[in-house]
């Protein structure tokens, strides 16, 4: 069994956790939960510290809770954000836990005959017949305003001049609620979390003291940030799903395939199950050749297999090899549209009608058409002679060649013009 403790040290996961943790570990199977706030369907790679929190807590032989919010998705956690969220209906949030909860079982072990098998709750199960009058009766009384108002995350909201409504003030006394009630009733002595949720996490731990004389630990992780400081998980097109329809497996594979070689050393550690002698030689292997980018390659691959599954995978490498010229028009073939398109975004398009493609007669007047490729059929023609010009990945070598190449997804011909120049033509229905 491993130790967690020590697992999460040298991944560079570890940021503050309350005394006498590591010594109740010991003892025997502990259980912890992470919570996730299901404001949309589906979790994105910020959330992946988290999962993988859990990933190893259950590989040491401990039980992982992974709780949705689904009581307080409703009111939207204020830790360090500078303004109230849009408050979410019931039947949203319901769609949003189903969708959140089919993604964990990627990563942890729900099988009934584990004894740590992962759990997944629902604190809307346990909150939705509390009424407002027995709550702050029976929990309210236990924390005091001084306490809650000296919390970081209420400081900063108040401190900003945004001011923080009665209902985001009441989230941490809710998140605390949902420790004690686990602790209670499912023996879940841990909590973890980033560390911007520390506090909303201790005043669990305090809920659980001051109500029952119980004992109780909390955990926290580092927010993860780029080499050069920016924030992690976001690009220019927003946040990377693990949704593979809002973020395709190749634009996922393509994010890990391109970060930093410090951040890539970082993230494997973080994002993977690898253990530290494959990542030592993975690190050396990279010092002795940077060029052939050893460490973004094992991360892009670890990361997308985990996520996406070996077919996913195998797709995504196929597609990015494609600029590379390390593929077949089988290959090729094989993309769906929406990867084609990604793979080749920026490239210029021609669209022409199937009538007019239909009535091309040499594929120097496809080349020439419009002064698309090339500006006249004779330097098509040069160029094919000099075998720089390709049609689906297939190298033209007779200039007075018919126009009869399979269009790909029934509807694209992909034209590469020497090593780097790509042209695609769509051709639309008459």
């Amino acid at each position: 069994m491993a130790d967690f403790i020590e697992e999460l040290k040298w991944r560079g996961m570890l940021q503050d956790m309350t005394p006498g943790l590591e010594e109740h570990l010991k003892k025997g199977m502990a259980a912890a939960y992470l919570g996730f706030d299901p404001t949309a369907d589906s979790l994105h790679i910020g959330h992946m510290v988290g999962v993988m929190t859990l990933v190893h807590f259950q590989r040491a032989g401990h039980k992982p809770f992974a709780l949705v919010g689904g009581a307080t998705g409703m009111i939207g956690d204020p830790s360090f954000k500078s303004a109230e969220r849009n408050l979410l209906d019931k039947e949203t949030l319901d769609h949003n836990v189903a969708s959140i909860q089919n993604q964990l079982a990627k990563f942890l072990n729900f099988g009934a005959e584990s004894p740590n098998k992962a759990e997944l709750v629902n604190n809307f199960d346990w909150m939705s017949g509390f009424s407002f009058l027995d709550f702050i009766r029976d929990v309210g009384k236990y924390i005091t305003v001084n306490y809650m108002m000296a919390k970081d995350s209420v400081k900063r909201r108040l401190e900003e001049g945004s001011g923080l409504s009665f209902t985001e003030f009441s989230y941490q006394l809710i998140q605390g609620y949902d420790f004690f009630h686990l602790w209670k009733n499912r023996n879940c002595s841990i909590q973890l979390g980033g560390s911007d949720q520390w506090g909303n996490i201790v005043t669990g731990t305090e809920l659980i003291r001051k109500m029952a004389g119980g004992e109780a630990f909390a955990l926290t992780v580092p927010l993860i940030t780029k080499a050069d400081g920016s924030k992690f998980g976001k690009t220019e097109g927003g946040n990377v799903w693990l949704d593979p329809e809002k973020t395709s497996p190749y634009a996922f594979y393509q994010f890990w395939l391109n970060v930093s070689d410090d951040d890539a050393a970082k993230y494997l550690r973080i994002f993977t199950t690898l253990d530290r002698e494959s990542i030592l030689a993975l690190e050396e292997e990279h010092r002795a050749a940077p060029h052939l980018r050893a460490l973004q390659k094992e991360l892009a691959k670890q990361v997308t297999l985990l996520v996406h599954g070996e077919k996913e995978l195998e797709t995504a490498v196929k597609a990015s090899d494609i600029l590379f010229g390390k593929t077949s028009l089988e290959d090729l073939s094989g993309l769906d549209e929406r990867t084609f398109l990604q793979v080749f975004e920026g490239v210029p398009v021609l669209e022409i009608s199937q009538e007019t493609y239909d009535g091309l007669d040499q594929v120097t007047d496809l080349l020439a058409f419009d002064k698309f490729v090339l500006p006249s059929k004779g330097e098509a023609r040069k160029m094919i002679q000099g075998g720089g010009l390709s049609i689906n990945k297939e190298k033209l070598s007779d200039p007075s060649a018919s126009v009869s190449f399979s269009l790909l997804q029934g509807k694209y011909l992909l034209i590469q013009k020497g090593k780097k120049n790509y042209f695609i033509v769509k051709v639309t229905p008459s």
